[in-house]
């Protein structure tokens, strides 16, 4: 059997340059003639709140080229390993021969150690560690604080793509019909993934949980993310309108993927004032689609 070129990372997102470095593990095992293999956590040890849940995660590396994807449980054995020990444990008895990393990167116990350290180790354990050239300024904590501010085009340039969230349509008040817009209240599948600021959001949506259930076809349309201020509601909600769709949703799974923010979240003075706000999102949301 061959071995591996691997990387190790969080690689939450699985942004532009994540992108870049499993692209050069891809490029490094075809040039050796190895198989390529991503090394992931279950979930973050800062206990974050996550922009790819983890089978979200994993298809998307192996979108990438990327032959396995090994994920670890982030366990307190796990944390108490050093550098030396994690690599004898994990990439030796994985048939790992070479080990990309960026300069700065670190992992083991508490991540005491340095690059200088991983290629010392390398050298005794029969594994060759390989500087990545820097991949840019693009990282998981900026693209979680666009998001929290509501800029999600800002946040799709880093991701490489738009921002979505998967959940299944429940039953809610029925408010938006009666404003003539009718919603499809969401219940997110994963609690620690990160919703986008409150406010109103031009949106594409589509009917399934994965990318191959969904074909080539979406739904354009306009979510609101918030507390219903003009009710006096003050459980957050997140509430999808599609265009020009009608039938049954409820049960069902949808992904929405955030295409551009329309508004801040407000109170009106009436029912009727939001009703006509909403005609005017509905403009300005099939402009951005």
């Amino acid at each position: 059997m061959k071995d591996f070129v691997a990387t190790i990372g969080m690689f939450d997102g699985v942004h532009l340059g994540h992108q870049f470095v499993l692209s050069k593990v891809v490029e490094e095992a075809r040039q050796q003639n190895l198989y390529s293999m991503c090394i992931t956590f279950s979930h973050s040890p800062k206990h974050e709140q996550i922009l790819t849940p983890l089978d979200r995660k994993v298809e998307l590396i192996q979108a990438l080229g990327i032959e396995r994807v090994m994920v670890l449980p982030f366990t307190e054995d796990l944390k108490r390993l050093t550098a030396r020990e994690f690599m004898k444990q994990w990439l030796c008895e994985e048939r790992v021969k070479v080990l990309l990393t960026g300069y700065d990167n670190r992992f083991g116990h508490n991540r005491e150690e340095g690059f200088d350290d991983y290629v010392r180790y390398g050298r005794e354990l029969g594994i060759e560690v390989k500087a990545l050239p820097a991949a840019g300024s693009v990282s998981s904590s900026n693209i979680r604080q666009l998001l929290c501010n509501g800029q999600v085009a800002e946040a799709a340039q880093s991701l490489g793509r738009p921002y979505s969230i998967g959940g299944t349509v429940v039953h809610g008040e029925h408010l938006g019909t009666l404003l003539g817009f009718p919603t499809a209240n969401i219940k997110i599948d994963h609690p620690n993934q990160l919703i986008p600021a409150a406010g109103a959001y031009a949106v594409r949506v589509y009917r399934g949980e994965r990318r191959e259930e969904r074909g080539e076809y979406a739904y354009g349309g306009m979510m609101n993310i918030g507390h219903r201020p003009t009710f006096g509601q003050h459980a957050q909600t997140l509430e999808v309108h599609l265009f020009d769709y009608a039938g049954d949703l409820y049960d069902r799974p949808l992904t929405i993927e955030f295409v551009q923010r329309l508004r801040d979240e407000r109170q009106f003075a009436s029912a009727d004032a939001l009703a006509e706000q909403l005609k005017q999102d509905a403009v300005k949301a099939k402009q951005a689609l």
